[in-house]
């Protein structure tokens, strides 16, 4: 049975951060011999995660046996300053001298977004063995939480967010660089573990909208949507993004 709104509250965001990479670093050693499957997310938060986890904790991971894929992608070349692989590579795989054979960008750059989602989502299926239609199981997966409600790029009011079969699909941001390439719902809610990272007191309405108000649906807050079938599912919280629950 799925274990749901498990919540970590710390003082700040470097604690936030310290929380999660004990988690990834437990979490990576469960796995043994057998390869930790995990999707990246971008943002401030996560960039202290990765440069802690390529820091003092460095040698208590087995890198090699850790796969990187990522929950969403702008629409960008790789070396872009807005890039979530980018982030990545700067301060977590290049640090840890990650094999690039062990990381899976999503190549959203080539000017045709939905081709690129569905290669991308052949490239996991191919990579767990596990063809359409059933789901591929991540062992983590990370997401962040704007101010709107939106995790991963599903954003409110947008079609991908009643999508039920494909696990990649595109979708257009309100904001900034439009058009995004995303996990879907379904494909997040199959993971072992899924760990929300939000820091910030511009967060906290959208933090209690998500876990405390009945009264709003998916379609306006999308984090609504991440249930996870048979897993884990922990919401880590500086004080500030958790000052408005009760």
């Amino acid at each position: 049975m799925a274990i749901v709104n498990d919540i970590c509250i710390v003082e700040h965001d470097e604690k936030l951060a310290s929380e999660v990479a004990d988690f990834f670093i437990r979490s990576a050693g469960e796995a043994r011999d057998r390869p930790f499957r995990v999707a990246l997310s971008g943002g401030s938060t996560p960039s202290k995660l990765y440069r802690l986890l390529a820091g003092d904790r460095a040698n208590r991971v087995k890198w090699p046996h850790v796969q990187f894929y990522f929950g969403d992608e702008r629409c960008m070349p790789p070396d872009h300053a807005e890039s979530n692989f980018k982030l990545a590579n700067d301060t977590l795989f290049r640090p840890l001298g990650i094999d690039v054979a062990q990381v899976f960008r999503i190549e959203g750059e080539a000017g045709q977004p939905d081709l690129a989602a569905r290669r991308y989502e052949e490239t996991i299926r191919q990579q767990f063995g596990i063809p359409f239609p059933a789901w591929p199981r991540f062992d983590l997966i990370f997401l962040g939480l704007g101010d709107d409600g939106h995790t991963a790029s599903l954003f409110p009011g947008s079609p991908a967010l009643g999508e039920k079969v494909r696990a990649v699909v595109v979708s257009e941001s309100p904001r900034g660089v439009t058009h995004r390439i995303t996990f879907t719902a379904p494909l997040i809610n199959h993971a072992r573990s899924i760990v929300f990272m939000v820091a910030g007191l511009h967060k906290a309405p959208a933090v209690r909208a998500v876990l405390e108000d009945d009264t709003v649906n998916a379609t306006h807050y999308p984090a609504k949507l991440i249930r996870p079938i048979e897993g884990h599912l922990i919401w880590y919280l500086d004080r500030a993004a958790a000052s408005a629950l009760t």
